[in-house]
């Protein structure tokens, strides 16, 4: 096997991380499992699969990810949430890989699925994010919510064919609960950030969120799957504006 990690942060996940752990079979002797408190059978899937299980406080989502990271075995690191599984050909293009220069990172491209639904326009469609990566010259940024990798100008980016299979999630009522709890923090996020959320923007940015990835990104495309996902995200954009104006006028 590759002298490579597989770092994983979650909590409540029995539902899905046990498809996502048997898809890395075969890639790594070294799976993290950072568990934030689960309530569920998590982490005795992941014990089970034979995973390395670490238990610890919630930091937001970047510090979080950064401390998980640090628990690797190997600098190599490929991040994925308990969510995202990997399919047979972006499998076998990783042990494939030399992994012998420090200052290539990796992109993976997505496949994103409401339900059993994939879901290819709108906000999900063509989505690729860098995931591996060597964490001597790359990390997570602070970020509570919509984290980031802090890359080096001069790293070269390398996109690996195959696809990251990312369960969005099950139902609706689901989805919500997510878009409610990231609202929030995206809120908190901006706020320190000096950031002000206007009526008008309050009011305005929700429907064009709904035209850009329903209409110009073609979401209808994707029938009943790309209203529900199209609607979710602009729900989110008012919900993540409202509380950023109820955080303002509270502070002054």
């Amino acid at each position: 096997m590759k002298s490579l990690s597989v770092v994983i942060i979650c909590k409540n996940e029995a539902g899905i991380i046990g498809r996502t752990l048997l898809s890395l079979q075969g890639i790594s002797d070294n799976i993290i499992v950072y568990d934030n408190g689960s309530t569920d059978d998590t982490i005795q899937i992941v014990r089970q699969s034979g995973a390395e299980v670490h238990e610890g406080a919630w930091e937001g989502f970047g510090k979080t990810k950064k401390k998980a990271t640090s628990l690797a075995k190997y600098d190599w690191v490929l991040s994925l949430d308990a969510d995202e599984a990997i399919d047979e050909k972006l499998k076998r293009s990783i042990q494939q890989l030399k992994l012998d220069d420090e200052n290539r990172v990796y992109e993976l491209r997505f496949r994103n699925f409401m339900g059993n639904r994939y879901l290819r326009y709108g906000e999900w469609g063509g989505d690729k994010h860098i995931r591996l990566f060597n964490r001597k010259k790359v990390n997570w940024d602070d970020a509570p919510v919509h984290e980031q990798l802090v890359i080096p100008e001069n790293a070269v980016v390398q996109r690996l064919p195959g696809y990251v299979l990312h369960q969005t999630f099950e139902n609706i009522k689901e989805y919500e609960s997510k878009m409610i709890n990231y609202a929030r923090l995206n809120a908190e996020k901006y706020q320190q950030q000096g950031k002000k959320a206007s009526w008008f923007r309050m009011r305005l940015a929700p429907g064009f969120t709904f035209l850009k990835f329903y209409i110009f990104k073609l979401g209808f495309l994707d029938g009943r799957a790309g209203y529900i996902s199209a609607r979710m995200t602009a729900h989110y954009t008012f919900l993540k504006y409202s509380k950023l104006r109820e955080l303002n006028k509270a502070s002054s």
